[in-house]
């Protein structure tokens, strides 16, 4: 009898270490089968590697022999002179200590990153390349491999789009394009329902289309696809994973927003009504728990502005602590602007009276959650009532009296410049915002510039008086440091980077802008703006330059090789382990 009371229970604990230990020997077995497929994609991109490197190592001899022949019939190029002869000397750039072991300055890695819409040409683009220029000089040797999806674009035609648009020169050889063919699978339209979930697992597949490609020696998202990253840490544990967050793709200002009730949060404000509202809530907070999950494998974690950090940091920190990352904190990464370019247009009282005009621009791709509709309504409002306040004083067209009282008596105008996705959706969205200001009865008042140059962008920042931004939560906000740098008086939404991080008041000195919600409050601060005296418009302005100095591209390069550098130290530990 006892024999029998002690076999059950023996077998009572075994039962019961058996159920304990199946989720853990369940996780091993698919990290076992993962790693697995990774081992033999691993072998089968061995060939296109060599084949890369090969097709680099001639692209690289022919370069060089170019710019001989440049050199020896004219003078070298900017970019030849000031950049390329410092990195063949020195092997680095001066950002970083030399000598220091730890810095490895003679790795020649490759370096793939995700970014399926390179091509975009946005503040997330500018990131991406001026990243691919900070690892170009940094580390001479190393290969920067671009997963993309725009298969109608080369890669002659590609670096000439990255200069016009965005003045960066990259070194040619060493840029790698990787054309993905399943792109669509992140488009929003693939996934008309569960689109957050839906989108994340078309990251899925298209990182292991991006894969079977190359398999680089580091993996960095710069899109914010975080699953990606961890399909990478589970195929590839040995290569060190990267990710530049430009916004969460859920937060918990998301959450807060199905309940709102004013409609002002974003394009799911008020959607938590009834049961299917109810359904989403929770569909919503299970997907930010997976969220929380799948950022706890991202060995490193950069962020682009202090609002998105802290939402990094409440839905990724606990189970990075828990998985025992070493980089555990997201790192605040500022994205670059054209600082030093923009301080050329000149801030004086001549140029407020001779170039300055009463318009206001905006810099913003065109997508939905730009919110153009709203600043389209507020200016509508706002011009309304200055042509009822000039009528007043006795001036019927406002237009007819500028040359007589100068840039105030001028008929405010509304810039809009943006880059398009050439996608059916954003083409409509363009239609129905000029749609818009012709019902609004603007239309002779409003300007729409689609994939304008950069010449055209630095000349409108010369000529505006004020620079909007309209977005709810906007996760940064380069535009918004444009206009500053410029010299431009902001108007932006009160809320996300533009709040938290550019247009702040700066230390003792004063306000750097306006902040703003709805249309009202919009186009009080287009009145408030354009009427202040003239020496306050020029303190405003001189101090929103000031404060733009946070962002520059070499504030930018300096973070992020210092992030990029635990990737590459993590790199060379684990390989040669």
């Amino acid at each position: 009898m006892i024999s029998l009371v002690s076999s059950s229970v023996a077998s009572l604990v075994a039962l019961v270490a058996l159920v304990a230990l199946t989720p853990a020997l369940a996780g091993y077995i698919v990290r076992s089968v993962l790693k697995g497929f990774g081992y033999l994609n691993q072998k089968k991109s061995e060939a296109r590697r060599a084949l890369i490197r090969a097709r680099v190592r001639v692209e690289e001899e022919d370069y060089r022999s170019r710019r001989a022949r440049q050199t020896a019939s004219s003078k070298p190029s900017r970019l030849e002179e000031e950049d390329w002869e410092t990195v063949d000397k020195d092997g680095g750039s001066s950002s970083t200590s030399s000598g220091d072991a730890k810095n490895y300055n003679d790795w020649a890695g490759i370096v793939g990153f995700f970014h399926p819409f390179c091509n975009a040409g946005g503040g997330g683009e500018r990131v991406l390349w001026a990243a691919v220029d900070a690892v170009q000089k940094r580390w001479p040797k190393a290969i920067c491999a671009v997963y993309t999806g725009d298969h109608d674009v080369d890669k002659a035609t590609m670096l000439k789009n990255i200069e016009r648009r965005f003045n960066i020169q990259l070194h040619p050889p060493t840029v790698v394009f990787l054309y993905l063919s399943t792109r669509r699978y992140v488009l929003s339209s693939t996934w008309p329902h569960f689109t957050l979930l839906g989108q994340s697992i078309g990251s899925l597949i298209v990182a292991y289309d991006a894969f079977t490609l190359l398999v680089p020696d580091i993996f960095i998202d710069t899109m914010g696809y975080a699953f990606a990253s961890a399909l990478s840490h589970y195929l590839f544990p040995e290569v060190p994973t990267g990710s530049y967050v430009h916004y969460p793709t859920i937060s918990t200002d998301m959450l807060e927003s199905l309940d709102d009730a004013s409609g002002s949060k974003g394009l799911n404000s008020g959607a938590g009504k009834g049961w299917k509202g109810v359904a989403k809530k929770r569909y919503w907070h299970a997907f930010a728990q997976l969220y929380g999950w799948v950022g706890s494998t991202i060995d490193v974690v950069m962020c682009n502005s202090s609002w998105t950090s802290a939402h990094i940091q409440s839905l990724w920190l606990p189970a990075r602590r828990k998985r025992g990352i070493q980089y555990q904190a997201a790192s605040v990464v500022f994205p670059p602007v054209a600082v030093s370019e923009l301080e050329t247009i000149k801030i004086d009282l001549k140029s407020e009276r001779e170039v300055r005009q009463p318009a206001i621009l905006y810099i913003a791709q065109f997508r939905p959650e730009k919110n153009h509709q709203l600043i389209l309504h507020a200016f509508a409002r706002f011009l309304k009532q200055y042509n009822a306040t000039a009528e007043s004083r006795g001036s019927k067209d406002p237009k007819a009296d500028s040359e007589s009282d100068g840039n105030s008596s001028r008929s405010p105008q509304l810039i809009l410049i943006g880059s398009v996705r050439h996608q059916t959706s954003d083409e409509t969205h363009i239609y129905n915002l000029r749609l818009l200001a012709h019902e609004l009865r603007i239309r002779d008042n409003t300007t729409f510039l689609c994939d304008a140059n950069w010449p055209t962008v630095i000349e409108n920042l010369r000529k505006s008086s004020i620079g909007v931004n309209a977005m709810w939560n906007e996760h940064f906000g380069i535009g918004v440091v444009e206009y500053q740098a410029a010299g431009l008086i902001s108007v932006v939404h009160d809320s996300g980077g533009p709040k938290q991080d550019i247009v702040v008041d700066l230390d003792d000195e004063g306000a750097t802008g306006f902040h703003a919600t709805t249309e009202v409050e919009f186009a009080a601060a287009f009145e408030a703006a354009l009427a202040l005296p003239e020496e306050e418009k020029l303190a405003m302005r001189l101090r929103a330059r000031k404060s733009a100095q946070r962002f520059s591209g070499q504030q930018f390069e300096k973070k992020w090789l210092c992030e990029m550098e635990k990737l590459v130290e993590l790199q060379v530990k684990r390989t040669s382990a």
